[in-house]
């Protein structure tokens, strides 16, 4: 097109494998970086077991708001909110004995509280975030 508007290509053959040379190294780095985030993204997924298997004697928590639980919570969960300053003597109340699965909104919350609760001992799992947890445990979201 450029030839047809103004006759010859005013780079020269050199100039035009430069551009082209930088176009192909700007091309690979961007889907080099691409790459990279596909990669990072998906490792934040493998902390969320696929499937978990609940027991006699598991309790399901849940470390949301009580605002955030009422609005929907799992099957049988208790509410121990990780936010608030009562949170570390609730956890020194639980039974040693029991099992945990842990969940919270997006898997932060529930990652932090995991590993406070491992701190206490506590045989405990983080189920991430609420639907991860729903899938992963099977139970239903209830209001």
């Amino acid at each position: 097109m450029w030839r047809k508007l103004f006759g010859a290509c005013p780079m020269s053959s050199v100039a035009r494998g430069t551009v082209m040379s930088r176009r192909s190294r700007l091309r690979s780095l961007g889907l080099g970086a691409a790459a990279l985030a596909l990669a990072v993204g998906m490792s934040g997924c493998a902390g969320s077991p696929a499937s978990i298997e609940l027991g006699a004697e598991t309790v399901i928590v849940d470390v949301r708001t009580p605002a955030e639980y009422a609005t929907g919570h799992l099957d049988g969960a208790v509410n121990i909110d990780f936010q608030s300053p009562s949170f570390g003597g609730e956890v020194a109340e639980l039974d040693p004995e029991a099992d945990y699965v842990v969940y919270c909104q997006s898997g932060n919350r529930s990652a932090q509280a995991v590993s406070v609760m491992d701190a206490a001992d506590l045989t405990v799992q983080d189920a991430g975030g609420i639907d991860e947890a729903a899938n992963a445990t099977g139970l239903p979201v209830v209001p």
